[in-house]
């Protein structure tokens, strides 16, 4: 996607890394293929993300790469210490970029907490599936309100990085 971009378009203005799963599940049921794919989806699909777009960032000198993390990672819950610790990972890993980039390439965090999207679907476990839909359901906010933090964060000036946006239903615990 990157290639085609600067293909296409000359350049590279944004990356998003918004890919993400989830198998919620207490940690001593051992659900290690699990616990393998949000690894592989959360942490290394961002880290790979990133490797894609820096490269052209810096050449260019400028860039915005922004994070797609979680509100799981800001209040630890039972079902979702391994989701969490990926998504916290990306937090961890976001911050240390910032502070090595000399500020040609900007790095921004949303957490976003329940959005109306089809990302709880695919919950093995029928029970946790069941529970995050029902509160989805009741709580979720659009996307476009995600969307809309996402264009705040990179619409500001070169010299202005916007470090972490949180954004959940005002009634999310």
């Amino acid at each position: 996607m990157v290639e085609k971009a600067v293909a296409d378009f000359g350049r590279l203005d944004v990356m998003v890394n918004n890919a993400g799963v989830s198998q919620l599940s207490q940690i001593d049921e051992l659900d290690v293929e699990g616990w393998e794919q949000m690894i592989n989806v959360n942490l290394n699909g961002t880290l790979y993300g990133m490797a894609a777009a820096i490269p052209v960032f810096k050449k260019q000198q400028s860039g915005h790469i922004v994070n797609i993390i979680s509100t799981a990672g800001l209040t630890i819950t039972p079902t979702m210490g391994v989701y969490a610790g990926t998504k916290n990972a990306i937090r961890t890993i976001s911050e240390a970029f910032r502070q090595e980039s000399d500020g040609t390439v900007r790095i921004t965090g949303v957490s976003p907490g329940f959005v109306d999207t089809d990302f709880a679907e695919n919950i093995k476990n029928d029970q946790m599936r069941t529970a995050i839909l029902k509160s989805r359901d009741e709580i979720a906010i659009s996307p476009d309100a995600i969307a809309g933090a996402v264009i705040y964060a990179i619409s500001q000036p070169k010299e202005v990085e916007i470090g972490d946006i949180v954004i959940r239903p005002a009634v999310q615990n």
